[in-house]
């Protein structure tokens, strides 16, 4: 039995032994992991605090923002811009406002934004090449909408196109001519072109032409020019109806005639006043010349 007693406390002796380098490398392994917590902690306060910073920032930023976009908007409302325009341009500042926002984040949280503003800059200046024409087209559309050298509804010429004006974008503005054709021009183009707005202002002032031949009574013809455009409804009375020798020329006097009219009623008026003087001169006994072949016959005498 002593012999079976000391066989046991033998085997445990043994056991023990193997067991001690086990515990010493689970102690060792457990100190390492201790002390790796202690080198984290600094760095996780840090980055909490830098977070929390982040956070503040982000509140603050958005609430500045929401202000920046109000006074923006009052501005425009008070400038009159047009809503296509405003809308854009509340958008754009919306826009980088939150990009030089997510920037300052970055920057504090500890994030190296250097590369990036690399890149963004790259990928504009990439976009900008490739987007050269429809930029200029917008950069023309935003300029017509600001600075109104015509608006829906005028009518205007450029030289090579005229019509009204039916729409205006940001892009393209539209026109319909007198025969109901839609022609679509480019921003672009038609913001550095030289253009008419003919439909400016209310009232516009019409230049007739007409000729009477020399034999004729030129202060006979002038009343009748003036007794025609005063007699008619469309007519302004408050401002001059002059008639004028405009030129002497091969075969005519002409005779100019100026008078006023609103906007709206052009055409009717320089159609109805040239229908009215015609047969108004006539009437009168005065001619109006107009070119014209005289064709003698000739005798023919046979020797």
């Amino acid at each position: 039995m002593l012999n079976s007693m000391l066989l046991d406390a033998e085997a445990a002796t043994e056991e023990a032994t193997h067991l001690i380098p086990d515990a010493s490398e689970t102690v060792e392994r457990a100190s390492k992991f201790v002390d790796s917590l202690k080198e984290l902690i600094p760095s996780v306060i840090s980055f909490g605090i830098n977070l929390l910073i982040a956070l503040i920032i982000f509140g603050v930023g958005k609430l500045l923002i929401k202000m920046l976009l109000k006074i923006s908007k009052r501005f425009l409302d008070r400038t009159k811009v047009e809503i296509t325009v405003s809308k854009f341009l509340l958008s754009l500042i919306r826009a980088i406002a939150y990009v030089v926002l997510i920037l300052v984040i970055l920057e504090t949280v500890g994030v190296k934004t250097t590369s990036f503003l690399a890149v963004l800059t790259t990928a504009s200046l990439a976009i900008g090449l490739a987007l050269q024409g429809s930029l200029s087209n917008f950069a023309g559309g935003v300029l017509i909408l600001i600075l109104k050298p015509f608006k829906v509804g005028d009518y205007i010429s450029t030289g090579a196109l005229e019509g009204t004006v039916s729409k205006i974008d940001l892009f393209y503005t539209t026109l319909i001519t007198l025969d109901n054709k839609m022609n679509i021009i480019p921003n672009g183009t038609l913001s550095n072109a030289s253009l008419t707005n003919v439909t400016a202002f209310d009232t516009r002032r019409i230049d007739f032409e007409f000729g009477i031949s020399y034999q004729s009574d030129i202060s006979k013809a002038k009343e009748v020019l003036i007794s025609c455009a005063s007699e008619h409804n469309m007519v302004l009375k408050n401002k001059e109806i002059f008639a004028f020798v405009s030129s002497l020329d091969t075969s005519q006097v002409t005779l100019g005639l100026r008078v006023w009219v609103n906007t709206s009623d052009y055409w009717n008026v320089k159609f109805d006043l040239t229908e009215m003087v015609k047969l108004r001169l006539e009437k009168e006994g005065i001619e109006i010349p107009f070119n014209q072949i005289v064709v003698h016959e000739a005798e023919y005498h046979q020797s």
